[in-house]
């Protein structure tokens, strides 16, 4: 498939005779472009394109390839849309990225495997933004912002953090009203594995109050522990709403400070740009836009 994205790739490069006109259609950096087009010429031993600063053309031998590369590209597309309608069952390696809150994705990835099981599926559970290019995975699942403009994206929900605690440790220390009567009680912190960075919570001058002021604290770099922690009496924590929602109707969590909003945090699954999607890719994004509820 790497392969057959390069061809593609020189083939529009060929057209256009401009990497920076490719980059625009395909959502990657010119750069990426050039690289993708430098790999394809030294696989197969010859020079595509002249190049300066103020031009670029086919080469006799660049001509010739992109007369093959043409017809190869229209049979892929032919044998693809074959396949598709022949093969009622997806197959193969599906590689994924999620963020790392396994409660939200468990079940999903239950549905995907027992519906979808001639899937190999292979999960990478990771705070850090790992790239989909790179690292060979065929989508992910990202929380916040997105800088990478190369990639194909779907919203899948938003959510907001919320400050909560079990009744019996309020009952026991008391109920914050403020975020600065935090200091007098235990907090339970998430700490970020790839960076050793705190998850800061969103309320008014929480780095003045963190600033060595905590009385008591415990640090977690699982937060499906802090739940239970907090569930258990622990402390107070702050988590997403989808996460807590569940325990604090049934009574096993109260929130807190409910005067501080936090601002909503997007939800997006993100997936390399190209002319064909899989059949087993797009089941598991149907999957998880169909049964992930936030």
């Amino acid at each position: 498939m790497d392969s057959i994205y390069g061809i593609s790739l020189f083939v529009k490069a060929a057209e256009t005779l401009s990497f920076i006109d490719v980059a625009r259609t395909t959502g990657l950096s010119a750069s990426a472009v050039g690289k993708s087009i430098a790999r394809l010429e030294r696989s197969i031993g010859v020079t595509l394109f002249r190049r300066t600063t103020r031009s670029m053309t086919l080469t006799s031998e660049g001509e010739i390839f992109l007369h093959h590369c043409r017809n190869i590209l229209e049979e892929f597309h032919i044998a693809k849309q074959k396949l598709d309608h022949i093969s009622e069952e997806p197959s193969g390696p599906l590689r994924i990225t999620l963020p790392l809150v396994g409660p939200l994705f468990n079940p999903i990835l239950k549905e995907f495997i027992s519906t979808n099981p001639n899937v190999q599926l292979d999960v990478h559970f990771s705070d850090h933004f790992v790239d989909l290019v790179e690292g060979g995975f065929d989508a992910a699942v990202r929380i916040g912002d997105i800088d990478d403009s190369r990639l194909v994206r779907r919203h899948l929900g938003s959510f907001r953090m919320q400050v909560v605690a079990s009744a019996k440790y309020l009952q026991a220390r008391g109920t914050p009203r403020t975020p600065q009567d935090l200091s007098n009680h235990s907090c339970l912190l998430y700490k970020y594995p790839s960076s050793g960075k705190f998850e800061e919570w969103p309320l008014p001058d929480w780095r003045k109050i963190t600033a060595g002021t905590f009385s008591h604290h415990t640090v977690c770099n699982a937060i499906e522990s802090l739940l239970f922690l907090a569930e258990s009496g622990c402390g107070i924590a702050c988590l997403p709403d989808f996460l807590v929602k569940r325990s604090i109707a049934a009574k096993g969590l109260v929130a807190v400070l409910e005067d501080y909003e936090s601002p909503a945090r997007d939800l997006n699954i993100l997936w390399p740009p190209g002319q064909y999607m899989t059949t087993k890719l797009r089941r598991f994004i149907d999957i998880l836009t169909e049964t992930l509820i936030i």
